[in-house]
C-alpha cells in the first residue's frame, strides 16, 4: 500500500486518452486499486482517476460516507469501475460545485447529467451495471471525464463562479493545499 503523488492541472500526462484495461485480476491491477484507495483516503477524496497517479489506465474509484470537502453530498458506495461507459437518462443537466485533487484549493461550478447509467466492470472482471443520479451521478461524470484528458475547469461555462475554496466556503474544514 502506498500513497501516490496526484498529479496537478498542468501536467500533460491528464490529457490524455487512458488505455482499457485488458487484464483483469492480476498482481499489478489489485496493487494499483489499492493505492489509488490509499491516495484516495489520504488526500480526502470522493474519487480518483487513474490518469491521476500518472497511469494511463481506464480505472476510476469514487465512494465515501462522510466526506469533508462535501458535507451535504449524500453517501456513495466504494466503487471500483474499470472501462467505463457512461449514457444519460435524461437531457436534464444540473450544475453544481465541484474540486478535484488534481487541480487542488479550487472550486467551480460544473454543468453535469443529473441522471446517468454507468456500465463497466470491477476489479475482478464482473459486470457493473448502475443507475444514479445527483451526487453519484456528478462523481462519476467527473472522475470518468480523467480517462478522456479533461479536468473539471475545462467544463465551466460561468468563471465568475470559479476560484479558491477558501474564500468561495470559508466555512469548510479543509486542506487547501491537498
Amino acid at each position: 500500500m502506498t500513497v501516490r503523488e496526484i498529479l496537478k492541472m498542468g501536467d500533460p500526462r491528464l490529457l490524455l486518452q487512458a488505455k482499457p484495461v485488458t487484464d483483469f485480476n492480476s498482481p499489478e491491477l489489485k496493487s494499483l486499486i489499492t493505492d489509488m484507495f490509499e491516495t484516495m483516503y489520504a488526500a480526502n477524496g470522493a474519487g480518483l482517476a487513474a490518469p491521476q497517479i500518472g497511469v494511463d489506465l481506464q480505472v476510476v474509484i469514487f465512494g465515501f460516507k462522510n466526506n469533508t470537502r462535501y458535507p451535504d453530498a449524500e453517501p456513495v458506495p466504494e466503487t471500483v469501475l474499470i472501462n467505463p461507459v457512461l449514457k444519460p437518462l435524461s437531457d436534464v443537466m444540473e450544475d453544481g460545485w465541484e474540486g478535484c485533487l488534481s487541480v487542488p484549493g479550487m472550486r467551480g461550478v460544473v454543468p453535469r447529467w443529473s441522471k446517468l447509467h454507468y456500465e463497466g466492470r470491477d476489479q475482478h472482471g464482473n459486470v457493473i451495471s448502475r443507475d444514479v443520479d445527483d451526487f453519484h451521478a456528478r462523481v462519476v461524470q467527473h472522475e470518468c471525464d480523467h480517462l478522456n484528458g479533461i479536468l473539471y475547469p475545462m467544463r465551466i461555462k460561468d468563471f465568475t463562479q470559479f476560484g479558491y475554496t477558501e474564500v468561495l466556503f470559508p466555512e469548510l474544514d479543509v486542506n487547501y493545499d491537498d
